[in-house]
């Protein structure tokens, strides 16, 4: 059976993201660099940010000179509770609407274990990981009910299913994570804004990088962990992000989709 007119036209227009704005956090690297370029060249105006504002400034370049889009580099702390308000409204000054906030940033501290994490550390790594998605999602919130809705994807980790030693506190926050991403998908359904959450498994990354560093052999064991026996890339992630944030996911919310090979959640 095939699609009818009005289907095939959404489904055209579905990943045309021309005149839409689109919040990428901790996006100078990474997945979060790669769901930037990913949106910038499905058309979307792309607010790349992190830490260091020179850094935000290079990459905002780089991934503009390749796409031909418009992007802004804008630094934002996001585990710093009262520098998130300024950071909205500066991206509201400048482009008005925002339509889609990928809250990706987030730190992974490894090798301690939870009797030896400091309270200083477990508080730092909720900070960024779940306070500041809540935060960033309840000020960009009002924003999207005023133009009609939107969407709000969070990054977390299938991780967050298992647990693991030595990374304790980064599980425990993503698995909150979920939590909370289900809890804003029932609050904010009346403002017509979906929420929803991406769990990537052993993906290529600087981060990943580092834990093969200090494990050898980390990518090895990840990959016979999966159904596909091997790591992703990080433009791997550029589809289901995209997918989540458009038209075509029109009536998903409160979902986590899994992008792990078909590593099992367990």
């Amino acid at each position: 059976m095939g699609l009818t007119n009005s289907q095939g036209e959404l489904m055209a227009t579905a990943f045309d993201f021309t005149d839409k704005v689109v919040i990428v956090t901790g996006s100078t690297k990474g997945l979060g660099r790669a769901m930037a370029q990913g949106f910038a060249e499905a058309g979307a105006t792309v607010v790349v940010s992190s830490r260091k504002q020179e850094l935000c400034d290079q990459v905002a370049a780089e991934i503009s000179a390749t796409t031909g889009a418009t992007v802004l580099g804008l630094a934002c702390h996001v585990g710093d509770w009262d520098a998130i308000p300024g950071f909205v409204d500066a991206v509201q000054s400048r482009f008005g609407d925002i339509d889609v906030l990928v809250n990706n940033a987030g730190i992974n501290p490894t090798g301690a274990s939870l009797s030896d994490t400091s309270l200083d550390l477990w508080r730092k790594v909720f900070a960024v990981n779940l306070e500041g998605p809540l935060r960033m999602s309840t000020c960009v919130a009002p924003i999207m009910r005023e133009t009609g809705g939107g969407s709000i994807i969070n990054i977390a980790t299938v991780g967050a299913y298992s647990g693991g030693p030595g990374v304790g506190a980064y599980g425990a926050s993503k698995a909150a994570l979920l939590n909370m991403t289900r809890t804003m998908s029932m609050e904010f359904a009346a403002w017509n804004i979906r929420v929803n959450a991406i769990s990537p498994g052993p993906i290529r990354s600087e981060l990943t990088n580092g834990a093969e560093a200090m494990a050898p052999g980390f990518f090895a064991r990840a990959a016979a962990a999966t159904t596909m026996k091997r790591v992703a890339e990080t433009e791997e992630i550029v589809g289901p992000v995209l997918y989540l944030a458009s038209d075509a996911s029109s009536y998903v919310t409160g979902e986590d989709h899994v992008v792990a090979g078909g590593m099992p959640r367990r």
